[in-house]
């Protein structure tokens, strides 16, 4: 996915509302709200929930700092340790806002 709307990382963290909007492979514009953000390994991830209702799942993008110096881009990330190990680390950190399965 690549990044339509960025926005700076410490605009991510202190807004109240973050909303997102990505273009996923296919050109499709795709919402999404950013419901935290969490470092692991000196890298920055977003945990985003998608705004279509049939999609009950996170998504987690890597930000990584934009040449830009005030906005930030988001990757997709492929490895499924990596991802597993940043959703735990979300679900610790964010431990009473959300219900995990």
């Amino acid at each position: 996915m690549s990044d339509k709307n960025s926005k700076p990382l410490d605009e991510l963290e202190e807004d109240d509302e973050n909303y997102i909007t990505l273009t996923d492979d296919e050109g499709n514009d795709v919402s999404f709200e950013i419901i935290g953000t969490v470092e692991h390994d000196s890298r920055f991830f977003a945990v985003l929930i998608p705004f279509d209702e049939d999609d009950d799942g996170v998504v987690i993008l890597e930000i990584i700092s934009a040449e830009e110096p005030e906005y930030d881009d988001f990757i997709t990330v492929d490895d499924e340790q990596l991802l597993e190990a940043v959703f735990q680390k979300f679900k610790e950190s964010y431990d009473g806002e959300y219900e995990f399965e």
